[in-house]
């Protein structure tokens, strides 16, 4: 609840095949399914058929400072992927790939190990008994449509299943959440994510000008011979 004029930030784990949006449309519910919540709205968004975390709030500067692509707030998701990447893959993921004519931004991209501990999706992946399959995590700094599906499709690898692992600070699985349930930050983890969304300070200018000259002596030094 709104205590004092505060705003609200709220957590949720988004399930497979619910929107972003407190509407539904056709055969996809909307949020308020989930969250019995008023006057709150979705700082960014997930497609139906992905997974994870999403933040909802009444700030609206807030919602900016997560969302703005100016800003390059860091989120990473796992991309479960037809097939077990290369280098090359993961290192094309890094440097950007072309998606709809034009490069993403670079990001970071690595094979994890093994599966995130993941409850089952509701509607299971399509799978191809000789074709294996692996988990990536990409942490990007701008949120194009579909793109961790487009970027992994580029290098040759199609997105089977999609969450998003973490929003700035904010880890998904230990927010003690279970798909579809949300709950409001702690103050702690609010003042964390409102210190990521902060702009970075500029960089100090460099002095335009060196530094004086000595002044000329009537005789020149000789030069050094060593």
């Amino acid at each position: 609840m709104r205590c004092g004029g505060a705003s609200r930030v709220l957590a949720l784990w988004k399930p497979y095949g619910f929107l972003s949006q407190f509407g539904s449309e056709a055969e996809h519910p909307g949020l308020a399914e989930l969250v019995p919540v008023k006057g709150v709205y979705a700082a960014g968004r997930l497609d139906h058929d992905s997974e994870g975390l999403l933040l909802l709030t009444d700030d609206g500067p807030l919602a900016h400072a997560l969302t703005d692509p100016g800003r390059a707030h860091p989120r990473s998701y796992w991309a479960q992927v037809e097939g077990v990447p290369d280098d090359d893959a993961l290192r094309a993921l890094a440097r950007g790939v072309m998606v709809q004519g034009r490069r993403t931004r670079p990001a970071r991209a690595r094979l994890l190990a093994e599966e995130p501990a993941l409850p089952p999706r509701p509607v299971p992946i399509r799978s191809r008994k000789r074709i294996p399959t692996a988990w990536l995590e990409i942490t990007l700094g701008e949120g194009r449509n579909r793109q961790v599906r487009r970027m992994t499709a580029a290098v040759g690898h199609p997105t089977l299943r999609l969450v998003r692992a973490a929003i700035g600070p904010l880890r998904l699985l230990e927010l003690g959440l279970a798909p579809g349930g949300w709950r409001a930050l702690r103050p702690d983890e609010e003042r964390a994510l409102r210190a990521s969304a902060q702009p970075a300070p500029p960089a100090r200018k460099r002095a335009s000008r060196a530094a004086p000259r000595a002044k000329r002596s009537g005789s020149r030094s000789r030069p050094s011979t060593r």
